[in-house]
């Protein structure tokens, strides 16, 4: 990609970043000076910033999908139960199973 070709011929999409780090690499006597150039070079040959935005942001939507099929789950539940049962005031089961023990 250092080269500035890419596959169909024309420039890489970091060729840009590439000559601003192959600038400043060639200007200074200390290569420390040049880190953000490098950074910026490698973040668009890799793109490991916006990769792990991208993972954050599922990870939250996913979060989020099954806090609220949760929160569904619960409200079937007291729907389905009746209210008093809900609250815990009657127990759930079935009247067979309590006259068997």
């Amino acid at each position: 990609m250092a080269s500035g070709f890419s596959w169909g011929g024309g420039r890489s999409r970091c060729f840009t970043y590439w000559q601003e780090f192959q600038k400043c690499y060639a200007q200074t006597d200390n290569p420390i000076e040049c880190r953000p150039q490098s950074n910026d070079y490698l973040e668009c040959l890799h793109h490991p910033k916006e990769l792990k935005r991208a993972q954050t942001i599922q990870a939250e939507f996913i979060r989020k999908v099954e806090h609220e099929a949760k929160e569904s789950r619960k409200a079937a539940e007291i729907i389905s139960g009746g209210a008093i049962a809900g609250v815990g005031l009657i127990k759930k089961g079935k009247p067979e199973e309590e006259g068997a023990k």
